[in-house]
């Protein structure tokens, strides 16, 4: 077992190798039940998943780990990872858990937890968790006549919808709209077309077949070459791509070009601040975001709060600061005035809001501002510190040199996968690809 199970969104790795093995999984439970364990309520757990064959495995051990501390165990099924932050809360469960690795293929797994205020767990609470498992639980598990029960939610994914529903603006309706929507062969692929439907779209939709296997298999938002063909093909006015776990979310205009999640936040902050509904002034994303979102929201009297990567630090930071607008530019979108977390199919329907509001076209109304040259490699690597090498610090220095004041330069090491991710912007295109090329092969070369 690694001395860090968590990472920036939950505890991840390939299925049946540590850390997701069905015994650490197990372990995990057994502490995250003796951490929320408190007073002498019948406590309560719900667990989700997505469709990953490893869902199996992972969902009777997290089940028994929670049972043996004495909590009740309600196990609802496949649905995106916001309907069980959303569920934590309804039903006044003391943890909730989802079972998946969101844009990661089939072989890979995770689990994140939500507290019973259905926000993801903090630093400080995740530490806590890891020493209980290092340590183990030992007189803590509940006495024979103590331990829990695992029941079956049959509606909840009705639940889901109909709360989902409920955040699209009264009185307007998506008739006469044809829409695709991709769910990733992942965790949404019954409950998100249903949801347009019943809002009075035609609905188109894609990927929603799983196997165990093909989850995130050339679709979803992290593969969207799929919604850009469909979007084509069927002629549609709006193209909707979520990622396994439904937590992510990139949309494509009637041409099928692609719409990202700073062109998404721009355009629900302006919606939003003109209905006079934005709090804090402004939007919270991370270093990631494109400088044309900052240079957009200040030339409209707002600000760009950023943080680090990771959609559970933008949500510490709008709760802290007051906004109710924030995410990623990979699709993370959080709207606290609705969700604890990210969900892509509830950030979509703002934009489609937008859309039927403005009547006019998906490629008019979401090309909110121009973003600059921005270029992303992810260089693997197998462990090791090459950012320390001297020739990938001297790479980085000349890349900053040449970018000077007209561009910026990110190079960090992933939360969720073994990889390095070098990202630079700015004016100049040809620029940018120079520096992230030289950077990238210092990396590998330093890598070995």
């Amino acid at each position: 077992m690694p001395d860090r199970l968590f990472g920036t969104d939950g505890i991840r790795g390939t299925a049946n190798a540590e850390p997701m093995t069905a015994e650490t999984v197990l372990r995990v439970a057994l502490a995250a039940g003796l951490h929320f364990r408190r007073g002498d309520h019948r406590h309560l757990a719900i667990i989700s998943k997505d469709t990953r064959l490893s869902g199996y495995m992972l969902e009777p051990a997290l089940t028994a780990g929670f049972i043996a501390m004495g909590m009740d165990v309600v196990l609802v099924g496949p649905l995106p990872t916001p309907a069980v932050a959303m569920l934590t809360r309804s039903l006044r469960a003391d943890l909730g858990v989802m079972i998946s690795a969101s844009h990661n293929p089939y072989q890979d797994n995770g689990i994140k937890l939500f507290g019973p205020d259905g926000y993801k767990l903090s630093d400080e609470i995740e530490s806590e968790i890891e020493a209980h498992v290092k340590n183990g639980v030992g007189q803590h598990v509940a006495a024979p006549d103590r331990l829990g029960r695992a029941t079956r939610l049959d509606d909840a994914a009705g639940r889901y919808i109909e709360f989902v529903k409920s955040t699209f603006p009264p009185g307007l309706r998506l008739d006469g709209l044809k829409v695709v929507i991709d769910c990733a062969n992942g965790a949404a692929y019954k409950v998100a077309p249903t949801v347009l439907w019943e809002l009075g779209a035609e609905v188109v939709p894609v990927a929603v077949d799983p196997d165990g296997f093909n989850i995130n298999k050339l679709c979803g938002a992290t593969s969207p070459d799929a919604l850009r063909h469909a979007v084509a093909h069927m002629g549609a006015d709006l193209g909707i791509a979520l990622d396994g776990d439904a937590d992510r979310v990139i949309l494509a205009d009637e041409h099928g070009e692609l719409i990202d999640g700073d062109q998404v936040m721009a355009l629900t902050a302006d919606f939003w601040q003109r209905a006079n509904r934005l709090k804090g002034r402004g939007v919270v994303s991370t270093v990631m975001s494109n400088l044309g979102l900052e240079r957009y929201l200040q030339e409209h009297g707002l600000k760009l709060a950023r943080t680090q990567v990771g959609d559970r630090y933008v949500v510490e930071h709008m709760r802290a600061n007051g906004y109710n607008v924030g995410g990623e530019q990979s699709g993370h979108i959080v709207l606290s005035d609705y969700t604890t977390t990210g969900d892509g199919l509830i950030a979509a329907l703002q934009t489609l809001a937008v859309i039927v509001e403005a009547q006019r076209p998906a490629s008019e109304v979401c090309r909110v501002f121009e973003p600059l040259p921005q270029l992303l490699k992810n260089v693997p690597y197998n462990g090791g510190a090459p950012l320390e090498s001297k020739s990938v610090c001297a790479a980085i220095a000349a890349g900053e040199g040449r970018l000077g004041d007209k561009g910026r330069l990110l190079i960090r090491p992933s939360g969720t996968e073994p990889v390095i991710r070098v990202m630079a912007e700015g004016e100049d295109e040809a620029l940018i690809g120079q520096v992230v090329d030289s950077i990238a092969d210092a990396i590998s070369q330093a890598a070995g």
